[in-house]
C-alpha cells in the first residue's frame, strides 16, 4: 500500500513553482487492487475517460457490423479529438453512412482545442462545426446504435432515454462493479449523463475490457488509428504510438486519465486532485515506465514562448 498520493512537481529554474497531488488505482481482472497511491477508493467523475466503455454497445448490439464501420470510425467513437480537418471529415462521412446529419448531434459546439491546428478554416471565416466537437465521435456512435435498433433519437441526452437506461448506463455499472440505480447523474460537457465512480472501480472497468470480446475491436482501432483517438500533439495519441499498443490510454476532463496494459492484465485510473491535465499525463507516463511498458524517461522539459528551457515537470519520488 502506498498511502501518499503521487506528487507532481513543476519547477522554474531551481525553484518548485507548483505541485499537484494525484490519486491512483491499479486493479487486476478480478477487481483486486494491485497497487495504489493516495485515496484510490475516492469517487470521481470519469468524464471522457470512459468513452471506450460507453462504446461497447456499438459493438455488442451489432451496430458497428451492420453499418460496416471502419477502424477510424470505431476509434472516433472512443475519442476526444482535436477537431482537425481529418477528424471532421471522418465524422461527416460517418453521419452520412448512418443516414444522419450534424443536426442530430446534441453535443454542441465549442472553441477549437488548439487554434493553430484549425487556423486555415478559421481564417476562411468558418466557425467551429458541431462535428468538430471533441465528443462528436462518441455521439455519432450513439446515433449509430439508435439507428440500428430503431430507437428514437429525440432527447437522447436524457438519462432516462432508452439509449442510456438499456445500454450505456448498465454497461458502465457492470464494468465498474458499481450500482448506479440510486445515484443522480450530473451532466457532462457534451450533455450526456456523467456518473460518479470510485477510482478502483474505474480501473476495474478498464481491466475488465481486456477479456471482454467486444472490447477487442475498440482496442484494435485505438491502437491502429491513434490520431483519431485525440490528434496532433495530444498525450493519448503519443502514448499509444510510443507503446505500440502495449498500453491503451484515454484521458478525461479535470485531470482524469485511464489506461489498460493487456499483457499484464491490469487497468489504471488516476485523478489529479486539482484537475490539472498536465499532472495526470505526467503521472500516467511515469506509471507506464514503472510497469515496464515504456523506458523510463527524463523529466519533461518546459520551455517559454521563445523556446528557452525554463524548468521541468516530474513525479517527485
Amino acid at each position: 500500500m502506498n498511502p501518499a498520493p503521487l506528487c507532481i512537481e513543476l519547477t522554474r529554474g531551481k525553484s518548485i513553482e507548483s505541485f499537484h497531488y494525484v490519486d491512483v488505482a491499479v486493479m487486476n481482472l478480478e477487481g483486486k487492487k494491485v497497487t495504489g497511491w493516495g485515496d484510490y477508493e475516492k469517487s470521481v467523475l470519469p468524464r471522457s475517460a470512459i468513452k471506450p466503455i460507453q462504446a461497447l454497445p456499438l459493438i455488442e448490439t451489432g451496430a458497428a457490423e451492420a453499418f460496416q464501420l471502419s477502424e477510424i470510425e470505431i476509434a472516433l467513437a472512443c475519442s476526444s479529438h482535436n477537431g482537425e480537418k481529418l477528424h471532421v471529415e471522418a465524422i461527416e462521412n460517418w453521419l452520412s453512412k448512418i443516414d444522419c446529419s450534424s443536426n442530430e448531434l446534441a453535443c454542441g459546439q465549442h472553441d477549437p482545442m488548439n487554434f493553430d491546428l484549425v487556423k486555415e478554416e478559421l481564417f476562411k471565416g468558418k466557425l467551429p462545426k458541431v462535428t468538430a466537437n471533441n465528443c462528436s465521435g462518441k455521439h455519432t456512435g450513439f446515433l449509430t446504435v439508435m439507428q440500428h435498433l430503431g430507437i428514437s433519437l429525440e432527447n437522447y441526452l436524457d438519462p432516462k432515454h432508452p439509449l442510456h437506461t438499456n445500454y450505456v448506463t448498465p454497461i458502465l455499472g457492470e464494468m465498474c462493479q458499481i450500482d448506479l440505480s440510486k445515484q443522480e447523474p450530473g451532466v457532462d460537457g457534451c450533455g450526456v449523463p456523467v456518473w460518479a465512480v470510485p477510482l478502483s472501480g474505474l480501473a476495474t472497468g478498464w481491466a475488465g475490457m481486456i477479456e471482454r470480446p467486444s472490447a477487442s475491436p475498440l482496442f484494435q482501432a485505438m491502437t491502429n488509428q491513434p490520431f483519431y483517438v485525440a490528434g496532433t500533439g495530444r498525450a493519448c495519441t503519443e502514448m499509444i504510438l510510443s507503446t505500440r499498443g502495449e498500453a491503451i490510454v484515454k484521458t478525461g476532463a479535470e485531470g482524469v486519465f485511464c489506461a489498460v496494459v493487456p499483457d499484464q492484465k491490469i487497468g489504471i485510473a488516476l485523478k489529479a486532485r486539482d484537475g490539472a491535465s498536465r499532472a495526470a499525463a505526467t503521472a500516467l507516463t511515469w506509471l507506464l515506465a514503472e510497469f515496464g511498458v515504456t523506458e523510463r524517461k527524463e523529466p519533461q522539459l518546459l520551455t517559454n514562448h521563445a523556446g528557452q528551457e525554463i524548468g521541468e515537470i516530474h513525479v517527485s519520488v
